[in-house]
């Protein structure tokens, strides 16, 4: 049984919710600034957040298993590697869908989270065809992850303001980035499968600059974040640090030198999503 859970976890990334989870969580503490405090906000946070993510990322290996197996980078993955069998993932997504959706009436009497519930799954799982039709597949993912804290703000009061949304835009630039530097690990494999990326199009010298322009209106948004939320100078420091890893992010990569993206990819950017975290919950303590 543990081996079972197990293979599905490994299936979903489960370690990477990391990257979106932390600034759901984020997005809520500044929206708890204004609005009274529930434990059922919290944990219907973290459980769409869980269902949500592992949804879209099972459907993504259904969607996606016959090109997993062609590449030899993703031809050990659980589908192709028959580990798990496709029925059983396929209802595992349908189950993690409906317990997405089951999972947005904690947040009653706010019905905003229900009404969205389906149109925001949708949009998730859309993304895994994003790469058959637009080399900007990698802006599909990093807008579905910004839905976070811009959803769990409406979950928590009801409406919507520029906090979340520069929390948002963070996300936006930050994991659109990212992925595209996450991409170029496939680029000859896309242009040989006819699947659209922007290494693909515009090769990879060209891709890691437009990854380092969006990294750089990811550090400007924290900034814009910083301002605009009111925090303090504890959450500046962190805004300068993030934007430091970032650019370290940008040195470990290089176009003829791509062995070190797995550590670009998950540990620098665990270390990003997680500080900000810390250093937001420690700014917003301290200030309150």
């Amino acid at each position: 049984m543990l081996r079972f859970i197990r293979q599905y976890l490994e299936l979903v990334r489960f370690s990477h919710t990391v990257f979106a989870l932390p600034f759901a969580l984020f997005s809520a503490v500044l929206a708890w600034r204004t609005v009274p405090f529930r434990w059922q906000d919290l944990f219907g946070i973290l459980l769409c957040m869980v269902f949500a993510r592992s949804a879209a990322m099972a459907f993504n290996r259904i969607v996606d298993r016959k090109f997993d197996a062609l590449n030899q980078r993703t031809s050990k993955r659980h589908i192709p590697d028959g580990r798990l069998s496709l029925a059983g993932v396929i209802c595992f997504t349908f189950g993690m869908s409906a317990a997405f959706v089951a999972s947005t009436l904690l947040f009653l009497p706010n019905q905003w989270p229900l009404i969205l519930s389906l149109p925001v799954l949708l949009f998730l799982l859309g993304y895994s065809y994003s790469k058959r039709f637009t080399a900007l597949c990698h802006y599909w993912l990093s807008a579905a992850l910004m839905l976070s804290p811009i959803a769990a703000w409406i979950a928590i009061t009801g409406s919507l303001s520029w906090t979340p949304v520069l929390l948002a835009a963070v996300i936006f630039f930050w994991v659109g980035g990212f992925d595209i530097i996450y991409a170029c690990q496939d680029y000859e494999f896309d242009q040989q499968q006819n699947l659209h990326s922007i290494p693909a199009r515009c090769g990879i010298e060209r891709a890691l600059r437009i990854a380092l322009l969006s990294h750089f209106l990811a550090a400007v948004s924290l900034f814009g974040l910083w301002h605009i939320a009111g925090l303090g100078p504890l959450f500046l420091v962190g805004v300068i640090v993030i934007t430091c890893l970032l650019a370290y992010e940008h040195w470990l990569v290089r176009p003829d030198d791509l062995a070190r993206v797995g550590v670009a990819f998950f540990h620098v950017n665990a270390v990003i999503s997680l500080g900000l975290l810390v250093v937001g919950l420690a700014d917003v303590w301290l200030t309150s």
